[in-house]
């Protein structure tokens, strides 16, 4: 079976200073403005690194460049893929989001396909859905898989719409 992984539609980047990342990415690539979200926290009951529980937090920040979405994620505490990302790599490009619209299915056939899944979990309660495949196959440290609530979806909007000016 064939599973539509969907379109990407983010870039994300890991950084050990989400203020001077997000200057960067304005002044030197005009990005509009950025929302930022701190301290967000990861907790066992939700989430799993390597197939075990983990328990982090990470300050995140999203803006957009037209369609995409950007994220910036700087981890704050416990380990997760951003701190072995920042310990293996330093700051960078982290990973592609795709947004499959059967997310399960997705998730299923990389399983079947012998992709790893190297973090996944939920937030906001399961507004959001996610799993990190390794992509180094695919010439990116991650490949991330997103399911979104329409409160999530009208979160992203807002933030489009502040840093790109349109309605």
């Amino acid at each position: 079976m064939t599973v539509s992984y969907g379109p990407i539609c983010q870039t994300a980047w890991v950084t050990e200073d989400i203020e001077a990342t997000e200057q960067l990415l304005s002044r030197q690539f005009g990005v509009g403005s950025w929302v930022r979200l701190p301290n967000i926290e990861f907790g066992p009951e939700t989430c799993r690194l390597h197939g075990e529980p983990a328990d982090f937090t990470a300050h995140i920040s999203m803006s957009y460049s037209g369609d995409m979405q950007l994220e910036l994620i700087q981890p704050v505490r416990g380990t997760s893929i951003y701190t072995e990302f920042l310990d293996r790599s330093g700051p960078g490009l982290h990973h592609v989001c795709f947004e499959p619209s059967d997310f399960g299915a997705a998730v299923r056939s990389a399983q079947e396909q012998g992709l790893a899944i190297v973090q996944q979990g939920e937030m906001s309660g399961g507004m959001m859905r996610f799993a990190y495949i390794d992509g180094a196959s695919a010439g990116v440290p991650y490949i991330e898989l997103g399911e979104f609530s329409p409160e999530i979806r009208a979160m992203f909007e807002h933030i489009k719409a502040a840093a790109t000016g349109s309605k």
